[in-house]
């Protein structure tokens, strides 16, 4: 007798409307960003590691010509912020505001992060809540950071700092996206973080209270590199000795939240291309999309006929 093979089905998400399913794969929602560059689709391997572990790491992505010209720019913002227009006097300046929609970071989002009815060619299925930077040798805080979070997988709607998933997707409320700059050694990187804690079951021990306790893990990685994570995973900040550490820290939730009333200058808003403006529109999620049909659709695009 022969026997059927084990295989990957599609996951079943329901949509709005009376339980039909979702029927959109997030590598066909906005497939290029502002500057008309393809999304970057991310490996399975990659949505493995970030489902099981609460983070991923993808080295280099920079090129070292971004890299130089957004070291310097950082660098002009420490020493000399007169020099630079005022509505970009912040982490989304210059040649930083590329980063927001990055073709890695739109991919990824799109797997984890995007409401389809919310999503088409012309706007993001995310917004993004907030960004900042450290740019410079100034330390961190003279005493360890409060450990939060954690428990992504209970807590309630409306939280943002939440985990779900089904079998063969996953959607991470609240996710950070932090670009280095510089390169950054276990030494030097002030984050700390348990893996799996976005999925944990009990509260943390009281050991984890110890930034000494191996549970707590970090990062090395050379300039240019790209670290994701959930925000519902447990983490912390650690006092470093003062370095010349550079890195854009970029948030992002859904486009039906927000957890923080944090918005660019209108005049840097407005001189962004249309589909990067979309990264800030209103949060709501009933009919919130451009060029698209929010009501009955079921996937990004219409059937073609």
């Amino acid at each position: 007798m022969a026997y059927k093979e084990l295989a990957t089905k599609t996951p079943f998400i329901v949509n709005k409307n009376l339980g039909s399913a979702v029927e959109v794969e997030p590598e066909e929602l906005t497939r290029t960003n502002a500057d008309g560059v393809p999304v970057v689709v991310p490996t399975q391997k990659q949505k493995y590691d970030f489902d099981r572990n609460g983070w991923v790491l993808i080295p280099s992505v920079l090129s070292d010509t971004d890299i130089a010209e957004m070291h310097e720019f950082c660098q002009r913002l420490r020493e000399v912020p007169e020099d630079i227009p005022e509505p970009e006097r912040c982490a989304l300046g210059g040649p930083l505001q590329k980063l927001a929609d990055h073709p890695i970071v739109v991919g990824f989002l799109n797997e984890f992060l995007a409401y389809p009815p919310a999503a088409s060619e012309d706007c993001y299925g995310f917004r993004l809540e907030e960004t900042a930077g450290s740019f410079g040798d100034t330390p961190h805080a003279a005493v360890q950071s409060a450990v939060h979070k954690g428990n992504g997988l209970f807590r309630l709607p409306g939280n943002s700092h939440l985990y779900r998933c089904v079998p063969g997707r996953g959607w991470s409320g609240l996710t950070r996206a932090v670009w280095e700059l510089t390169g950054v050694t276990s030494e030097t990187n002030s984050i700390r973080f348990i893996t799996g804690s976005h999925k944990a079951a009990y509260p943390i021990p009281e050991a984890v209270q110890n930034p000494d306790s191996s549970l707590w893990e970090t990062y090395e990685c050379p300039p240019g590199s790209l670290f994701l994570l959930t925000e519902s995973m447990t983490q912390t900040h650690v006092q470093r000795s003062a370095t010349e550490r550079v890195s854009v820290s970029n948030l992002y939730n859904t486009v039906a939240s927000r957890w923080s009333n944090w918005l660019p200058h209108p005049q840097l808003l407005e001189a962004m291309p249309p589909k990067r403006q979309t990264l800030f529109r209103e949060a709501y999620a009933g009919g919130n999309v451009v060029n698209g049909d929010f009501n009955q659709r079921t996937s990004a695009y219409p059937v073609e006929a």
